[in-house]
């Protein structure tokens, strides 16, 4: 798929059709095959019932107080959820750390978790080696490298700048992101280098938790950080910091969280996975269906339970109505996205391989692994698929997907091993 079809990708989807989707499940007895006629609505009523009812009623899925875990909270909240069997229950989690170990060890069954996360645990960086899965990817977008007010008043509005400053004037810079393997260390790592800044030479970089970012700027304790909203835009509105690029500028489009869990979770409850990721799936339809609904959205998670922070702050960027924090506004019409007609959801490989070689590149692999092998593996995209249908969420034609980086590289997943190489800066 080449840059323009890349920017157009909605397009390339198509309706799934019942009769091609197989239940690995029900291949037995012929029961895919009658499953395959009966339309998906149906299939989704009959889940909580018979060989389809799902393993486990309740589900524990932890996230993180950061807008991106909205489909989980709407899932529960407007009970979509129960259409399908299940009853989620979103458990608030205090770090990225926090949520790795209660994966790993049971104590929730599915998260609102970093890309980057997941990928991590299953090649052993970032954690102890343990088989993931992915089920679905819960956004795109709408994540942003904030930097201090400090620099701001010394020149700096941009990488450029932030890189004539450091050249200028020696001394330590500090930079946060909110774990090691995570989408936010990525997004920061390569806006970084590609304005000539090694990550890990030129700078000291810290991970934060998310709802820390801001009291740790506020202290001085970092010169510019990267996570996901509404924590960027908290530090405009508290006049601490600014925003020097969006992450849809480094990426547009990219891969955010996603909805992961141990591949023993999937193995002992595949109805349950199934049915979790089709809630979440009418949840994400839901948010993105009208500017109105994006306002609830916004109303819902502003709770204490949930992001705990003021709705303005919040619904401000999930309307893509942004401003910097130093005199310039606009409307953004790549902000955060949760379905964006089933574009955003789908498990692309290529996201996953890209992960990895990131990974690769800043050194935290110390070898190429078999990129492709290993994301067909992660991302469940049988799984997906059914919940796909369920949910009349249209399908991609292609498991890759291409885009054009902020440092005009192109990401196809066609040699991601010479790719992960070929950068300039990078960890030997």
């Amino acid at each position: 798929m080449d840059d323009k079809n890349a920017r157009n990708a909605p397009s390339t989807f198509v309706r799934p059709s019942p009769s091609g989707v197989r239940r690995t499940f029900l291949k037995q007895a012929g029961a895919a095959a009658i499953m395959s006629l009966v339309h998906p609505l149906v299939r989704a009523a009959a889940w909580s019932a018979g060989s389809d009812a799902p393993e486990k009623k309740e589900v524990k899925v932890g996230f993180i107080p950061l807008t991106d875990c909205a489909s989980v909270v709407i899932a529960s909240v407007m009970k979509f959820d129960e259409k399908f069997g299940i009853k989620i229950i979103p458990t608030k989690e205090a770090s990225w750390a926090g949520v790795r170990d209660k994966l790993v060890n049971g104590e929730i069954d599915a998260a609102h978790v970093l890309y980057g996360l997941i990928y991590g645990l299953q090649m052993g960086a970032g954690g102890a080696k343990k088989d993931m899965a992915i089920l679905m990817n819960l956004n795109h977008n709408g994540q942003a490298i904030t930097l201090s007010r400090k620099l701001y008043d010394k020149g700096v509005k941009d990488g450029a700048s932030l890189k004539a400053l450091m050249d200028k004037e020696k001394g330590e810079y500090t930079f946060a992101q909110t774990f090691p393997t995570g989408t936010h260390a990525m997004w920061l790592y390569y806006w970084l280098a590609s304005h000539g800044i090694n990550p890990f030479k030129d700078v000291k970089t810290i991970t934060v938790p998310p709802p820390q970012m801001v009291a740790n700027m506020r202290v001085g304790n970092m010169d510019g950080y990267c996570v996901g909203e509404p924590w960027n835009n908290r530090a405009i509105v508290d006049k601490i910091g600014f925003t020097a690029n969006t992450t849809q500028d480094i990426w547009k489009d990219h891969p955010e969280k996603t909805l992961g869990c141990t591949a023993e979770f999937v193995q002992k409850n595949p109805n349950t996975a199934r049915a979790m990721t089709a809630a979440i799936l009418e949840a994400s339809k839901w948010i993105d269906a009208s500017l109105s609904n994006r306002q609830k959205t916004a109303d819902i998670i502003a709770d204490r339970a949930y992001v705990n922070t003021d709705k303005d702050v919040i619904v401000a960027r999930m309307l893509g109505r942004y401003d910097n924090g130093i005199g310039k506004t606009w409307d953004d019409k790549d902000y955060m996205k949760f379905y964006n007609d089933g574009y955003v959801n789908f498990p692309y490989l290529s996201d996953g391989m890209w992960f990895m070689t990131q990974h690769r590149r800043w050194g935290l692999l110390k070898s190429d692994p078999d990129y492709l092998a290993v994301a067909k593996q992660v991302n469940r995209i049988d799984i997906y698929k059914d919940a796909a249908a369920a949910t009349q969420t249209p399908v991609p034609k292609d498991v890759m997907r291409s885009a054009k980086m902020i440092d005009g590289v192109v990401w196809d997943g066609r040699d991601p091993k010479r790719y992960a190489g070929d950068f300039k800066i990078k960890m030997a």
